[in-house]
């Protein structure tokens, strides 16, 4: 990787590549970051598409808090929302195919999250059993 030196601070470098890593990162964060966005997007993929699907499948999300993360999932892209004019008139989301540019954000985050949650479990039974002694 090419290091391109932007300016130098107390002996720190900025590349523009860090640059570049950060405003992505940045970028990603905005439109997927928060607790529920993703969950969602799971929830969805998963066959839940219609609001109090969504709500009972997402522990703890409120239903002012679900309606404002769709509306920002459909103005990114991920999710479309299609109203039928029946009798009483259904509201249903649907994945839209950029929603599958996530699939291996989410696949490599459930991976790290087990891993995470393994760890977490190990230390605290190590930590439990040198208490014991």
């Amino acid at each position: 990787m090419e290091k391109n030196i932007t300016k130098t601070t107390k002996g720190k470098e900025f590349s523009e590549d860090c640059t570049k890593v950060l405003l992505a990162v940045s970028d990603a964060l905005y439109v997927i970051g928060g607790k529920w966005k993703l969950m969602i997007i799971i929830a969805m993929a998963r066959g839940n598409s219609r609001f109090t699907e969504l709500q009972r499948q997402v522990t703890g999300i409120s239903a002012r808090v679900l309606s404002s993360e769709l509306k920002e999932l459909e103005a990114n892209g991920f999710i479309i929302k299609k109203v039928t004019a029946s009798y009483p008139v259904t509201i249903e989301y649907e994945l839209l195919p950029y929603s599958q540019t996530l699939e291996e954000l989410v696949t490599a985050m459930t991976k790290w999250g087990m891993q995470h949650r393994e760890k977490i479990r190990n230390e605290s039974a190590l930590e439990s059993r040198n208490k014991k002694r």
